[in-house]
């Protein structure tokens, strides 16, 4: 009777620890993560996060006309939407002294530094700038399994250098274009071990990111992650063809879910946040901004057009999202949404977050 006993609570205890295994294992896939830091430069002076939020509390304006130091906004602009090669738009929000950059302090000769994308270069002052606000000494980060997740989609600098030709001038051009060393000379730079990926999912590649980053660190593939994205603008050509699409503002404002929207406003901008799981965050005592406890992606699938928003898709990976985060809808107050500017897109998305569908748009 005794080896009985003892077989059965040998079998309840095996149990117990698999359950608390499992229990752990539960948590560990849904810790919230941590931001422990952020860094920014976007249009209006807003070179720190407390300067964009004053932007955003005061209203500020940050659209303007294209400095001509980019290109000659009049020599493409016509108010006639047929005009060829001409766009209905010359304004956007533009970053200041996007040529200026320490190459010396980054251990790069100014001759690498001229072939190296603005986009680039200003990832690697922000990620510096993220970590050094977090108090992470960089030089103790080296080998570290750090990740790095970054957005980008377009590289005009690329074409100006004439990258794809074979008259191309100074073969480090070609990490210095190509979006995935952007990902790559940050963990070059400061030595970082852990993942290491550039992504370019359109609009949404900053929040892919991070995304991607949180299920990493989640995964224990890195103990830090890095996540952000950049956007310079140096040639005309995309907004021609975007105000050619009907998607750009004529009056060059994004009047987001609004009946007088008629399009967006594109403009420049690099973010980095730091990322850390929760519980890693608060043992170091670092400082935490805010909490990510759950993120989800998935893609629109059939629509009635490529770039035409799916409801259905979209109320699919909202649901996932609250599901990961343990939340429901009734625990949100505030949804940032991408929102097209469009009276086809905005009506999509009000509508799939469950809002009152909007007719007056048109």
């Amino acid at each position: 009777m005794s080896s009985r006993r003892d077989l059965l609570q040998d079998a309840l205890s095996a149990i117990e620890r698999l359950q608390a295994q499992l229990r752990a294992s539960e948590r560990a896939r849904h810790e919230p993560i941590a931001v422990v830091s952020a860094a920014c430069r976007f249009p209006g002076g807003a070179d720190t996060p407390a300067a964009l939020w004053c932007n955003l509390r005061d209203g500020i304006d940050a659209i303007s006309e294209v400095p001509r130091e980019r290109w000659d906004p009049d020599a493409f602009y016509d108010p006639d939407p047929h005009a060829p090669a001409k766009a209905t738009s010359k304004w956007g929000g533009f970053l200041r002294d996007i040529d200026r950059f320490d190459a010396d302090f980054f251990g790069i000769s100014p001759r690498e530094a001229d072939v190296i994308d603005p986009q680039q270069r200003l990832l690697l002052e922000v990620s510096l700038e993220a970590l050094e606000r977090a108090g992470l000494a960089v030089d103790r980060l080296v080998g570290s399994r750090t990740g790095v997740y970054i957005g980008l989609s377009t590289s005009d600098y690329g074409q100006i250098m004439g990258v794809g030709h074979c008259a191309a001038g100074d073969i480090r051009s070609v990490t210095g274009t190509a979006l995935n060393a952007a990902a790559g000379r940050i963990a070059f730079n400061f030595g970082f071990q852990g993942p290491c990926v550039a992504i370019d999912t359109a609009c949404s590649s900053s929040a892919v990111a991070i995304h991607l980053a949180c299920q990493a660190l989640r995964a224990h593939e890195c103990n830090l992650a890095l996540a952000g994205a950049a956007n310079i603008m140096l040639l005309p050509g995309l907004i021609v063809l975007l105000s050619k699409w009907g998607a750009l503002s004529p009056t060059g404002r994004c009047r987001t879910f609004d009946a007088s929207a008629d399009g967006f406003v594109r403009a420049e901008g690099c973010a980095v946040i730091a990322l850390k799981r929760l519980s890693d965050a608060m043992k170091a005592d670092d400082p935490i901004l805010a909490i990510i406890r759950g993120s989800a992606v998935n893609s629109d699938g059939r629509s009635s057009g490529l770039t035409v928003p799916n409801g259905l898709a979209q109320q699919a990976v909202l649901r996932e999202a609250l599901t990961n985060a343990d939340l429901g809808p009734l625990d949100i107050d505030y949804v940032e949404a991408h929102g097209t500017g469009t009276p086809i897109g905005d009506a999509i998305e009000v509508e799939a977050r469950g809002g009152r569908p909007i007719s007056r748009f048109g």
